[in-house]
């Protein structure tokens, strides 16, 4: 290893190496192709880190500001992990590290590439999108990276995958990193890489879930999981707490939910925008808030200091999202508690993904809120109810923390509504429902002009505009009014009910003359 980067981990308290990194650091170095497989929260970021800063030319030997190298990510929230880890790990070298991912400003990240990088962490369309307007450059990549790689070509990633591959070089090193990597994505890399070796830092059973995790497992009924999740978040000496759903309408309602019962909780979705997903994980970094409601895009990677608990609200799909799951607990060594809440619907999967872990939880006890053994297991007082006691709300919560104004991209802003272009006294207007000659009642869709003109002049408007001078007494038409010409009917006029026939039409041409 560079001696510079052993300094900068140093400085991180960062001093022996993982079982991992021993086995993948010195193929690696060598340049050699590898597809690394461990446990997750054992080390993989520095397995791929470090040799890829080795190999990196910093500025100060001649770098010409081009990407050297490339790490390719699945989520925006592991985007910005990875490249906070290798920023910090090359930084005594002065190797410039860039996180380039969607649902923020193009700008800043041109800025960026534009003063030169060496080191390029992103998710694969906006990195498509920034290689194929010009702005980022591929041709000197001489190292490729797949972070979570089962995750991208399992997901439909593949297409973006390949495209960037053709923009970089052949003549690369690549190497694929994850906890999982089911037999089909194995044989899949080999087609872009040059003999790699496989590499497994905890030999058959790397698949498995950390031993520093103790993991419970509940049947429970889906109406009593909050007042059971808030008996679990006032267990002792917890610290930090996820929790995982799979649905984003349900992280949502559990993070509402959590605040209203007294928690510092926030949500981490695809719903939100990327402002607020930065905005709850910096204040779940540091403190502000202490339970994230999350779907699976938290699942991957995210490493937060201090995690002890990781409470599955929801049962995970399969045995693959269980272990990045409660993954995020019991890393780099420390301890941590895993509780699985399982619905009675979610038995027959929950079966499959114990079988495949070989956990030993066939038959999970029915639990409720009241049931002893969740005060015993779990360390909870005899005395916790479903809310928190106001004298242990002490954290700020998440308005503590900056919403940043990211320049966000895709907002899904709602279009305006047809009235909603008018002025107020006009929408007032149109609020209500009107009665038509026939004594039928239907909705409003036109306004009333200030002249007074009755509704038959409105029809005649769409019938014969220069045949008539309503629109001079009235004021000018506006261009929405002309659906009524079919459906409008006379109130004050012939007290007839309009047919929408053409003779109807005319007819309340004539009254209006």
């Amino acid at each position: 290893m560079h001696p510079d980067i052993v300094s900068a981990l140093a400085d991180a308290g960062i001093t022996r190496t993982f079982a991992i990194q021993e086995l993948t650091l010195p193929l690696a170095l060598a340049g050699n192709d590898l597809i690394g497989q461990a446990r997750t929260g054992t080390g993989k970021t520095l397995g791929f880190g470090v040799p890829l800063l080795t190999r990196v030319t910093p500025p100060s030997e001649g770098a010409d500001g081009v990407p050297q190298a490339l790490v390719v990510v699945p989520t925006r929230e592991l985007c910005v992990q990875v490249a906070r880890d290798l920023g910090t790990a090359g930084a005594t070298r002065g190797i410039r590290v860039q996180a380039i991912y969607g649902g923020r400003a193009f700008e800043p990240q041109i800025e960026s590439l534009r003063n030169g990088v060496e080191v390029v962490v992103g998710t694969p369309g906006r990195l498509l999108d920034l290689a194929q307007r010009g702005d980022l450059i591929l041709g000197k990549v001489r190292v490729l990276v797949l972070d979570e790689a089962d995750e991208m070509l399992d997901l439909g990633f593949l297409p973006d995958i390949e495209r960037v591959l053709a923009m970089v070089p052949e003549k690369r090193q690549t190497m694929l990193f994850s906890a999982t990597m089911p037999g089909p994505i194995v044989t899949l890399s080999r087609s872009f890489m040059t003999q790699p070796t496989h590499i497994r830092a905890h030999g058959n059973d790397e698949g498995s879930t950390v031993p520093q995790t103790t993991q419970f497992i509940y049947r429970a009924h889906n109406l009593d999981k909050p007042e059971l999740l808030s008996r679990v978040l006032q267990a002792r000496d917890r610290g930090l707490v996820m929790v995982f759903c799979r649905t984003k309408r349900t992280a949502q309602k559990v993070a509402d939910e959590l605040v209203d019962r007294g928690f510092a909780a926030a949500a981490v979705h695809g719903d939100l925008g990327q402002g607020a997903r930065e905005q709850a994980l910096r204040a779940f970094r540091s403190g502000k808030v202490d339970v994230l409601v999350a779907t699976d895009v938290a699942a991957r990677g995210i490493d937060v200091t201090g995690v002890s608990h990781v409470v599955n609200y929801q049962c995970p799909e399969d045995e693959k999202t269980y272990v990045h799951r409660i993954g995020r607990t019991g890393r780099a060594g420390s301890t941590g508690v895993a509780v699985t809440l399982v619905d009675w619907d979610d038995i027959p999967r929950w079966q499959l993904i114990n079988k495949a872990l070989g956990l030993g939880f066939d038959d999970p006890p029915e639990t409720y809120s009241t049931s002893p053994w969740v005060y015993t297991d779990l360390d909870v007082p005899e005395g916790a109810k479903g809310r928190l006691p106001r004298s242990q709300r002490t954290r700020e919560g998440l308005e503590a923390e900056t919403l940043e104004d990211l320049g966000e991209t895709g907002k899904r802003n709602r279009p305006a509504g047809r009235g909603d272009a008018r002025g107020p006294a006009e929408r007032r207007d149109t609020g209500g429902e009107e009665s038509t000659g026939g004594g039928k009642s239907r909705p409003r869709r036109r306004t009333r002009r200030s002249g007074g003109t009755d509704a038959a002049g409105d029809a005649a408007e769409g019938a014969a505009p220069p045949a008539t001078d309503a629109s001079a007494e009235g004021g000018s038409a506006k261009p929405r009014r002309r659906r009524r010409r079919r459906g409008g009917a006379g109130r004050g006029g012939s007290g007839a009910e309009a047919t929408g026939s053409p003779d109807a039409a005319s007819t309340g041409a004539d009254t209006a003359s």
